[in-house]
């Protein structure tokens, strides 16, 4: 069964809201909230696949103590952007 566009929406939103730390959650949340609507099917696909990293890990990417893979580096620099930690 193929996933409706509203229904991808609304799983990447829960799912960035419920994470393992609460200051994913608090970064996430609003970042999926303001930005998920205007991904593409590309950009939803990188952001579920980030979805699936650990919390720690995303943390340090997110507040540049650390370098995210390549392939998340361009998301990874909006969501900082988005939480103002660049």
């Amino acid at each position: 069964m193929t996933e409706t566009p509203e229904a991808r929406l609304k799983r990447l939103a829960m799912r960035s809201m419920r994470r393992g730390i609460k200051e994913m959650d608090l970064i996430l949340g609003a970042y999926a909230r303001d930005r998920l609507p205007g991904m593409d099917d590309r950009q939803q696909d990188i952001y579920d696949a980030l979805l699936s990293e650990n919390d720690q890990d995303l943390y340090l990417w997110v507040t540049g103590q650390a370098a995210p893979p390549d392939r998340y580096g361009g998301i990874i620099a909006d969501i900082s952007a988005h939480a103002g930690v660049s």
